[in-house]
């Protein structure tokens, strides 16, 4: 399971730890990755993502996943994520 967030992208960074005496050592930051359930309004059900904290604050922001998903760029977004947007905009359509 990869360490990237479905909604936004955010992935691994590099970076060095730096010791009182200067030295660099190679390190890694990690995204605050957690497994959700967002309800879609469109759909009537529950879908689990691996999400960003800070994904979580902006998906609730927008008020819900389906608004999210409607402002997010493709390029983004998960395919998992991808499916989903493409089936709330297709019941969005039919409604």
């Amino acid at each position: 399971m990869s360490r990237v967030c479905e909604l936004t992208g955010k992935g691994p960074m590099v970076g060095n730890n730096v010791s009182h005496a200067n030295n660099k050592t190679k390190r890694r930051y990690l995204p605050n990755l957690n497994d959700v359930t967002l309800q879609s309004e469109t759909l009537g059900r529950g879908i689990k993502l691996r999400i960003s904290a800070h994904a979580l604050r902006s998906v609730d922001h927008r008020g819900g996943l389906d608004k999210f998903l409607a402002k997010a760029k493709d390029v983004e977004l998960s395919e998992r994520a991808l499916k989903v947007k493409k089936e709330i905009s297709k019941a969005q359509a039919t409604a």
